[in-house]
Order: structure tokens, then C-alpha cells, then sequence
């Protein structure tokens, strides 16, 4: 099974992914852990990454497409895998189709989890992080035993700047630019499944099944 997972910060696209690809025994490709597999492996494909990086830029299209390419011939791919992160436009979705049509392959579900925008500044501003081992908590859903501090280590909890709300509704400004073509393209191939992440995670995760049915 070949599935995309696409979403907004704060859909909860990390814990759905991580039972999606247990439960169906496929790897979760994200394009940031490429990125930094390959940067720090120094690898060609990361010395080529690396120059964009470094000056904070976006890596062009055609070096992430061939970052992914590689990735995707690995054995771990052979019988599926979960996208995350990736395609982040049509150029790249393009791309994608192009290279695994030639492979004889396809992507079999998009799936497009969607958050009210109320609810996502509520879970993203609510965030609140360990600077000192790394530990994540939020002051509804997660909160410390002690408000404040890490349950952990007993350090200070504090809040990273792109979690306040003004950071935040800027990047779900941004991924709504950069989502609404990708999935119009994929809506016309008849790819999109749309669930609702507003419902607890089980549930959500239930509506994933059902979707995608028992493909493996």
C-alpha cells in the first residue's frame, strides 16, 4: 500500500502515521528525515541539500524529488509506504506520479486529514517544550504533573516561538497556500480521502481503516 498523509500542524499527522505504517508494516518516509539521513551521511544527494539548508532556503523541487527517488528504492519500500511531508506541491506530486508510473506502481490513498482552525491554534498554542531534554507536553490534552515544569528532568517548560498564535496562524496560512492546489490534483485522480481529525484519535484512526480498507 502507497498512501500520502497530508494535514496541517496540529492535525496529529505523527500519531496517526505511526500506527498506519505498525499496522500495515510499511515505512514512514518523511522528507525532513531524508533531509538529515542524508546531510549528515554526506552523501551527494546531502552535499546538494546541504547548500540550500545552510543558507535556510527551501530545497528546489528537482533535488527533493531525487532525495525521495533514492529513498524510495530501498528494500524496506518494496511493498508500500506512507509520505509524509512529501509532496509539498504539484511540481513534486507530478513528479511522484511520473516516477512510479514508470515503475510500474501508484499511490493508492491520499489521505487528507482535516482540523478546524480553531482547534489547531488551540492544540499548537497550547504546546509547551522541555528545553533541556527535549520532553513535549500541552497544557489541556498533556499537561506535567507540576504545572510548568518536566516531569523528567525538572526543568522550566517553556513555549518555542513559532507556537504562539500569531507563528501559528502564519503556518497554517502558509500550508493552506500550499495544500489547496495539491489537493485539487489529487481530488481529481480520484485519490483524496478526507477524515476528520477534530474526533479523538481513535476514532480518527478507526475512519482510517475503514477508508483504506484492510490493502496491505
Amino acid at each position: 500500500m502507497r498512501v500520502i498523509l497530508l494535514g496541517p500542524p496540529g492535525a496529529g499527522k505523527g500519531t496517526q502515521a505511526e500506527r498506519i505504517t505498525k499496522d500495515y508494516e510499511i515505512p514512514h518516509i518523511s522528507t525532513g528525515d531524508i533531509f538529515r539521513y542524508n546531510i549528515k551521511n554526506n552523501t551527494e544527494l546531502g552535499k546538494l541539500a546541504k547548500q540550500y539548508t545552510e543558507k535556510g532556503l527551501l530545497v528546489p523541487d528537482d533535488v527533493t524529488n531525487k532525495i525521495v527517488e533514492d529513498r524510495l528504492t530501498k528494500d524496506d519500500c518494496k511493498d508500500g509506504f506512507l509520505l509524509d511531508g512529501y509532496p509539498r506541491n504539484v511540481i513534486q506530486a507530478e513528479s511522484l506520479g511520473k516516477y512510479l508510473e514508470n515503475k510500474g506502481l501508484k499511490i493508492d490513498h491520499v489521505l487528507n486529514i482535516i482540523v478546524d482552525r480553531d482547534e489547531l491554534v488551540k492544540r499548537l498554542s497550547g504546546r509547551r517544550v522541555c528545553p533541556s531534554c527535549g520532553a513535549t507536553y500541552h497544557i489541556v490534552t498533556k499537561p506535567p504533573k507540576v504545572e510548568g515544569i518536566c516531569d523528567h528532568c525538572g526543568e522550566k517548560l517553556i513555549q518555542r516561538t513559532d507556537d504562539n498564535i500569531e507563528s501559528v496562524l502564519k503556518r497554517l496560512e502558509v500550508y493552506e497556500d500550499e495544500t489547496k492546489p495539491l489537493v485539487e490534483y489529487y481530488g481529481k485522480l480520484n485519490l483524496i480521502r478526507n477524515i476528520d481529525g477534530n474526533k479523538p484519535v481513535n476514532e480518527v484512526y478507526k475512519e482510517i481503516q475503514i477508508l483504506i480498507g484492510d490493502e496491505v
